[in-house]
């Protein structure tokens, strides 16, 4: 098997793709930038494309590109994670930044899409095919000042429910929300104001009565999921409630 994580950098997605190195799954990540230390200690099995996937002009002239194919070609089964997002712009309906809520919707949906359609293609009954969004809970309920995050990770669900019901035999997916994670993104979200982000004193509740899961913790739990028979039994799930 071969894997494809985005966002591999750091995070959730940085120890996604070490619990995948270490079970000898050949692994390419895309991100911004790389990830130094996977580099050192996996140098025979990371690959690395250093791609703004929020650039969608440049996602799709690497899509059809053929490096994309090359690292598929020859292998049976392969794995997409759909890794990478942001939560940005953070604020109320008319407060916040045009830019940020393009860069947001491209790559927090565009690109996961065509990453999908594009491994997709690839697929046969002898190169199944295993693909996974990175939901979020707040796909499934609203929080204000997060309606641009909130939509677009319900768009993840949505599209994997979709899939689901037109996919052939070899084809897997599931839209997976893994539960408060001790990443940056929550440091971000600490640092919100009040006014953008109303909610902001339970997230700090959070991390202050210790109730953040680990990225390594929650990544060992999704990839021993993903892996294993019940993948795709269920197009939308929650970590936290799968054994």
């Amino acid at each position: 098997m071969r894997a494809i994580v985005t966002g591999h950098s750091r995070g959730l997605g940085a120890a996604i793709a070490e619990s995948l190195l270490k079970r000898g799954i050949r692994v390419l990540g895309l991100a911004r930038h790389g990830n130094a230390d996977l580099s050192v200690r996996f140098p025979a099995l990371l690959q690395e494309e250093a791609l703004d996937l929020s650039e969608l002009p440049a996602l799709d002239a690497w899509l059809s590109g053929g490096r994309f194919k090359r690292f598929l070609a020859d292998e049976g089964s392969a794995l997409l994670i759909n890794n990478a997002g942001l939560l940005q712009p953070v604020g109320l309906l008319g407060n916040q930044s045009t830019a940020r809520i393009l860069q947001t919707v491209s790559l927090n949906i565009a690109a996961p899409l065509a990453l999908a359609n594009a491994f997709a293609a690839g697929g046969s009954p002898e190169r199944a095919r295993r693909i996974v969004h990175i939901s979020s809970g707040a796909a499934r309920k609203p929080y204000a000042g997060w309606s641009v995050y909130c939509a677009s990770k319900a768009a993840l669900d949505h599209h994997a429910r979709a899939v689901a019901l037109e996919a052939p035999p070899w084809l897997k997916i599931s839209s997976i929300a893994p539960g408060v994670i001790d990443t940056d993104m929550q440091g971000e979200i600490r640092a919100s104001s009040e006014a953008a982000f109303p909610q902001r004193a339970r997230f700090e509740a959070l991390k202050r009565e210790g109730q953040l899961n680990s990225a390594e913790r929650c990544a060992l739990q999704l990839v021993n999921h993903v892996l294993s028979d019940a993948f795709g039994h269920e197009a939308v799930s929650d970590l936290r409630e799968l054994d």
